[in-house]
């Protein structure tokens, strides 16, 4: 059963395409990591998965909720979450 699964994600900025067509499946139980050189897209995927920027297409479901159009505050009651590893984002 798929927990998290993501498809055809895609995002610009600025008309620069900097993530495209990212389809993820997540089973229950698996650990996955994206990886990846600098300036790939794993930090815009992951902030499209919490919600933290939308995509400009595709689509994200986790646990068999359509999630997508949700925000992050939402998607929090799902136990999805993100903690910076960054301390200049609480100051």
């Amino acid at each position: 059963m798929q927990l998290l699964e993501t498809k055809g994600l895609t995002k610009s900025y600025d008309g620069r395409q900097v993530v495209k067509g990212v389809d993820i499946t997540v089973k229950r139980g698996e650990i996955v990591g994206l990886l990846g050189p600098n300036g790939a897209g794993k930090t815009t995927t992951f902030y499209m998965i919490v919600g933290i920027v939308s995509p400009n297409s595709g689509t994200i479901v986790f646990d068999n909720h359509h999630i997508t159009s949700l925000p992050i505050h939402e998607r929090a009651r799902f136990g999805i979450g993100y903690l910076s590893q960054e301390a200049s984002i609480f100051r």
